[in-house]
């Protein structure tokens, strides 16, 4: 069983890139900081003013508070309740939505934002009164720490069983250490797709001595796009120099990263796009161009002809030593949801495997969940087979590439503020 992807679609990252290149993309923690000091709202007292930034490597829990409780267990929904869902545009089916609303008979209103910058100004004016929330990880520090999400409860959430081990073994996720504020909601890996009619065989990512070339190699000038995101691009660079940290603080490698992505001017023209790897890759418009593993599932149904003719024409490359960019959205609650237990049987649902297969045959960005590992797409008898074409199983993320991939983690403000530099300068140019 399948559902036709709507052409006119836009994905989550979309809006994630266009907040990016406007060099905000998400605000500076001081510019946070001042904000939730104000006297606009009750955000509370902070821990302090240096941020809990987790990573991989170092994992910090993320601050808790006396006064920011997760609801009790055992609670009816709320009584004539409206969920209200605050989201990327275009990031959820809406026909999920809608049977959520028919099955336990409430009303549900879905807002939406264009980047993290503009959902944080609004949920920091108190002027809005949304229920769940869609945020990224790189911002889980600076919200738990000034009280704007609420702890969950575990006990209505029984469809986290569902999900693969990186988020419920002992000490994970790294990110939000025994998922105190957030569930998964989509994860993807950053790697490289490309017209396999278009690239020679030889000057494919696997047959090159480094892979990354490709997006370098000038016999393909003018059919080179990368995102036009910061963070992707540059953490893209920092691997092709042979870097192995894309949260790097190190200004010597910032800066060789920086001439790097400049060279893509001259080499091969770079485009930086907010729908190349999706939409225009699939047309024959890029040759090549650095993807999310969610856009190359979704891409097929953007090609000039059907999706059956044009699956076969796209490729995906990301390295088999799971050396790469890897990663995963979020969903949690608002501390000022007027209905936390709507909320929690929400995200629970979207939890539910059906729901969440469901979900990805539209948006093409994959829930991790623990019955749809890659090989599962490569069985016909498998229901949702058909989210995937078969020569881009690829794509699908597994437990494993979540343990050893690369996470791009919340940076120190002094630190993003050399990688925004960098990133105008690069810019500038192109």
């Amino acid at each position: 069983m399948s559902f036709r992807h709507p052409k006119e679609r836009f994905t989550r990252r979309d809006f994630l890139v266009k907040g990016a290149a406007a060099a905000a993309g998400i605000p500076a923690a001081s510019a946070l900081l001042a904000a939730c000091g104000s006297d606009q709202q009750d955000v509370g007292t902070p821990v302090g003013s240096k941020l809990p930034i987790s990573t991989k490597e170092s994992p910090v829990s993320l601050p808790t508070f006396d006064d920011n409780n997760a609801i009790a267990s055992g609670l009816d929904i709320e009584e004539g309740a409206t969920l209200k869902i605050y989201n990327w545009d275009q990031y959820i089916w809406k026909k999920v939505v809608d049977d959520f609303g028919k099955k336990y008979d409430v009303k549900v209103e879905i807002s939406t934002f264009n980047n993290m910058d503009e959902a944080l100004s609004k949920i920091r004016s108190a002027q809005v009164d949304f229920d769940v929330f869609f945020p990224t990880i790189d911002v889980l520090g600076k919200m738990t720490q000034f009280k704007l999400l609420q702890p969950l409860n575990p006990d209505y959430l029984t469809n986290t069983s569902n999900l693969y081990d990186f988020y419920t073994e002992s000490g994970g996720p790294f990110y939000d250490i025994g998922q105190v504020y957030t569930r998964p909601y989509t994860t993807y890996t950053t790697g490289i797709a490309w017209r396999n009619d278009l690239v020679s065989e030889k000057d494919d990512p696997d047959n090159r001595s480094n892979p990354y070339d490709l997006l370098w190699d000038s016999k393909y000038k003018g059919k080179i796009g990368i995102y036009d995101d910061y963070r992707e691009a540059t953490a893209m660079a920092l691997l092709r120099n042979g870097g192995t940290d894309v949260n790097t603080g190190d200004a010597e490698e910032l800066n060789a990263a920086k001439e790097a992505l400049i060279e893509t001017v001259g080499d091969v023209n770079v485009a930086l796009t907010i729908n190349g790897a999706y939409e225009d890759l699939p047309k024959g418009i890029f040759s090549a161009h650095q993807a999310w593993s969610g856009d190359i599932i979704a891409a097929p149904w953007y090609g000039k002809g059907s999706y059956t003719e044009t699956a076969p024409l796209l490729s995906y490359w990301w390295p088999k030593d799971r050396k790469a960019p890897v990663g995963n959205d979020l969903m949690a609650i608002l501390k000022g949801a007027k209905n936390p237990v709507l909320a929690h049987t929400f995200i629970n649902y979207m939890l539910d495997f059906e729901v969440a297969m469901k979900n990805m045959s539209w948006n093409g960005y994959q829930p991790p969940q623990n019955q749809a590992p890659p090989e599962a797409f490569l069985d016909p008898k498998f229901k949702w087979a058909s989210n995937v074409p078969r020569n881009l199983v690829n794509c699908i993320v597994d437990y494993q590439d979540m343990a050893d991939g690369y996470w791009l983690t919340e940076l120190d403000p002094n630190v993003d503020a050399i990688w925004h530099d960098n990133w105008e300068q690069f810019t500038a140019g192109v």
